[in-house]
């Protein structure tokens, strides 16, 4: 089977940390990149060095405005603010990533299609309509089918959060729940207070090096997305840290049944461990590596660097009030982890259309 000619639309934190993952799967070939800022040289340059993620231990150089070379083979390159204008079907892209977290409605992306010759588009952020599937791995990436020819991989904190919903929704019933996101600073934030372009949240103008700034979080009602049942039931705020990398969740839950802490370490710890009844979500199955960890030690935030699980429940951090009140605490690097499921995803949508 052939590989699937994949393109990247927005080269930001997530569409390069998709590029890594991406690049060492056979059933998928990167062949172009759009990125707006910074021309070819910076994107060569901040692909292969990385602040928090380190290195990456392949060669990549720009070679002209328009091209890059990443280990002898060429990836096109081009600075279009228009994504509608470009051919991707020109440049032989059968699939985009699209990375730009700006367009987020069907009506935005379905001009990949319609104009521009491409087949399937997989999105780095959530998009809240009927016929695009939000897919989480490990949890309902089952339901995807080659109907889907928009479909996204959701949201980290979503990606977060699922695979802890998944097991206790199907083990103790959820009544209903909030959501809170210790997260670290995004590109949405500004460096120093200053007026913020990007989002209208005002907390978010203010310094993300020297502030905690409570702010939104769609992941708590896009879950909702992923499981029907529980519309209505979820929500939650973030809290931006000045931090670089590597989140944690706090999840409180009403269950439907008498519970305790032990019995919910060890639900959890079982659906790690892949022998709990919640599916694969311990170990890789071929379509996904592993997505719920379960550690006992008493780690912090910087063990969890490159961790390219969605989620780690914090064992020793549990909690049940009056027997109905459960409290988990969940790590996650909210790029690596992310990142590699939405290269999971892509392999997938390779997959169905090379087969």
């Amino acid at each position: 089977k052939s590989a699937a000619r994949v393109a990247i639309n927005g080269f930001g934190r997530i569409g390069r940390l998709f590029f890594r993952y991406a690049w060492e799967m056979p059933e998928i070939e990167i062949v172009h990149i759009n990125e707006i800022v910074g021309g070819s040289e910076t994107a060569a340059y901040l692909v292969k060095y990385d602040s928090v993620h380190g290195p990456w231990n392949h060669t990549v150089k720009a070679t002209s405005e328009t091209t890059l070379d990443v280990d002898g083979r060429t990836v096109t390159f081009s600075e279009c603010t228009d994504y509608t204008t470009m051919n991707w079907s020109e440049l032989g892209v059968d699939i985009v990533a699209d990375c730009t977290g700006k367009f987020t409605k069907v009506a935005e992306l379905q001009p990949y299609m319609d104009k521009c010759g491409v087949k399937r588009v997989v999105v780095s952020a959530p998009v809240k309509e009927p016929s695009v599937l939000n897919v989480v791995m490990g949890v309902n990436d089952d339901k995807l089918t080659p109907e889907h020819v928009i479909c996204t991989a959701a949201s980290c904190t979503t990606n977060c959060i699922a695979p802890v919903i998944k097991v206790i929704l199907k083990e103790l019933g959820i009544e209903k729940g909030m959501i809170t996101t210790v997260h670290n600073i995004t590109g949405t934030q500004s460096l120093v207070d200053m007026p913020n372009e990007k989002k209208k949240d005002l907390r978010r103008s203010r310094s993300g090096m020297l502030n905690l700034a409570p702010t939104s979080t769609g992941s708590a009602t896009a879950v909702a997305e992923v499981f029907p049942e529980l519309k209505g039931k979820l929500d939650g705020h973030a809290i931006r840290v000045p931090m670089l990398n590597s989140s944690i969740t706090d999840m409180v839950f009403i269950v439907e049944r008498e519970t305790t802490k032990k019995e919910v370490n060890d639900l959890l710890a079982a659906a790690a461990s892949g022998t709990g009844a919640s599916g694969v979500l311990g170990g890789a199955d071929g379509v996904h590596g592993p997505i719920l960890g379960y550690e006992e030690q008493q780690l912090v935030s910087t063990d969890y660097v490159n961790d390219v699980r969605s989620t780690i429940v914090d064992a020793a951090s549990t909690m049940v009030v009056q027997g109905n009140m459960v409290k988990i605490y969940a790590w996650y690097d909210n790029e690596a982890g992310y990142s590699m499921r939405m290269a999971e995803l892509m392999r997938k949508v390779s997959q169905q259309l090379t087969s």
